[in-house]
């Protein structure tokens, strides 16, 4: 057996072993950002005693910090956020880091040319950062449902958490295509995968119904004023949804672009607004209303995107609403 596969099937063993914590459904991930940050040093500093690894005071790993996790998930391809303080939320991460060693050193790969052992090294960090990446597939977002505010502000709110994630632009994409879909049962709303540029499709928008095209962005950018420009010379009529927080500065633009020609609403208005209507404006029936858009903004990112962080947890409070 190479030294790689040995190496590979101890760490395997290692990782196998970590106890698993339930908020996050695997291992802690301070002791996977820890262990990211010693296989880095391990490339040029092969010391697999745990006290070379050790910050002051012995506590924690030397390193170990957010930004240094976050630069090495970002070379693997992996920019969502994942730790705020990497190493250091993790009091466990010593006695993990202590094992991940013996793991190694039991592999023999002091004994692999340099440049091999880098690649191995290299590979078992891809390893943990396919893990980073079953973790955030594994996390929904979550938010509070309170029947006393307006629906404005709780999809405000649905926007907040989606942007404290790096989320808030498929969030955004979606909830209009389920606001859309779920006003207009009869008709079949687009589904793209967000990562589909609607110019790189040749596509009019994001969505399209009847002589309309929408584009919904929560950074409007010139770009996307051009894309209006050319729907209104192709002769449709134009709808740019964008967050509330940005749509005054998005009149203004529209309106330096193709004065009263393009619709700028804000994505709170348009889909909060929507659940009021379809509602008749009761109680009672917001409540079944909204529970329905999530469960059909739900159905839609499942549908085409493999990574199903995107999906909304629904609150325990809509879960008691009555079905359709």
């Amino acid at each position: 057996m190479s030294a790689r596969d040995r190496a590979i099937r101890a760490f395997s063993q290692w990782y196998n072993g970590l106890p698993v914590h339930t908020a996050s459904g695997g291992p802690a991930r301070g002791t996977i950002g820890a262990a990211l940050i010693v296989l880095e040093r391990l490339k040029t500093e092969y010391a697999l005693d745990l006290d070379a690894h050790r910050a002051g005071g012995g506590s924690q790993i030397r390193g170990a910090s957010g930004w240094s996790v976050k630069e090495i998930l970002a070379r693997f391809g992996e920019t969502r956020p994942f730790l705020s303080e990497g190493g250091r939320t993790n009091r466990g991460a010593p006695g993990d880091i202590r094992r991940l060693l013996e793991a190694l050193r039991a592999a023999g790969l002091e004994h692999a040319p340099p440049q091999e052992r880098v690649e191995v090294l290299t590979a078992l960090q891809a390893e943990l950062v396919q893990r980073v990446r079953e973790w955030h597939n594994r996390q929904r977002l979550t938010f509070s449902y309170d029947s006393s505010k307006t629906t404005w502000q709780i999809v405000r709110e649905i926007l907040d958490r989606a942007r404290e994630s790096g989320k808030e632009g498929p969030v955004a994409q979606y909830l209009v295509g389920a606001k859309l879909q779920l006003r207009h049962p009869n008709i079949q709303v687009e589904n793209f995968s967000y990562s589909t540029a609607d110019a790189q499709q040749a596509r009019r928008g994001d969505f399209f119904l009847g002589d309309t095209a929408f584009h919904v962005t929560v950074a409007p950018m010139a770009g996307v004023y051009e894309r209006c420009k050319s729907n209104l010379r192709d002769g449709y009529r134009v709808y740019l949804i964008v967050p509330d927080h940005v749509a005054v500065g998005a009149r203004q633009n529209a309106d330096t672009v193709e004065p009263g020609r393009i619709f700028v609403q804000s994505i709170e208005s348009f889909v909060g607004g929507n659940v009021n209507e379809m509602s008749v404006f009761s109680k009672s029936d917001i409540d079944r209303q909204f529970r329905q858009l999530l469960e059909l903004y739900n159905a839609r990112v499942d549908a085409i995107e493999t990574d199903k962080s995107m999906m909304i947890e629904i609150p325990p409070a809509l879960l008691d609403a009555d079905g359709p």
